[in-house]
């Protein structure tokens, strides 16, 4: 069975907005039990990655690390029609990643005791994000 789901995700600009539950509800519905769901940022200024969930200092840290290495404003960046922090923002995109694959178990995605689920956003403005959600299985 192959069931798809598309989610918007509202942004409040450069930071990490949890979707752990959102995904798992998708999960719930599609009726698979074992198998994988995949999730697919449509963008290329934000990412999804799976993190620490139980300390925000860890998320607040990441972002500290990413912008000592895709610095906005960067004047080697050729790319600038969209302001100092869109070309810092493809970089970040590139590095950390717009996909994920995870189990499904039990009808729920697998992940361990202190991950979570989050869309990255990396431009300073928020925006509206859209996950493909695709879950495989039986």
């Amino acid at each position: 069975m192959i069931h798809q789901s598309l989610l918007e995700v509202a942004t409040r600009g450069r930071g990490t907005t949890e979707v752990t539950a959102r995904v798992a509800e998708v999960v719930a519905a599609s009726g698979v039990r074992t198998g994988t769901v995949a999730l697919f940022l449509q963008h290329t200024s934000a990412a999804l990655m799976v993190c620490e969930n139980a300390d925000p200092d860890v998320r607040t840290d990441l972002e500290t690390a990413l912008a000592g290495l895709a610095p906005d404003g960067d004047p080697r960046y050729r790319h600038t029609a969209e302001g100092p922090d869109d070309m810092a923002a493809h970089v970040r995109s590139v590095l950390v990643g717009v996909s994920l694959l995870l189990p499904v178990g039990a009808g729920r995605p697998g992940r361990g005791s202190w991950q979570g689920l989050y869309v990255w956003e990396h431009r300073h403005a928020g925006s509206r994000r859209r996950i493909v959600v695709t879950v495989q299985g039986e």
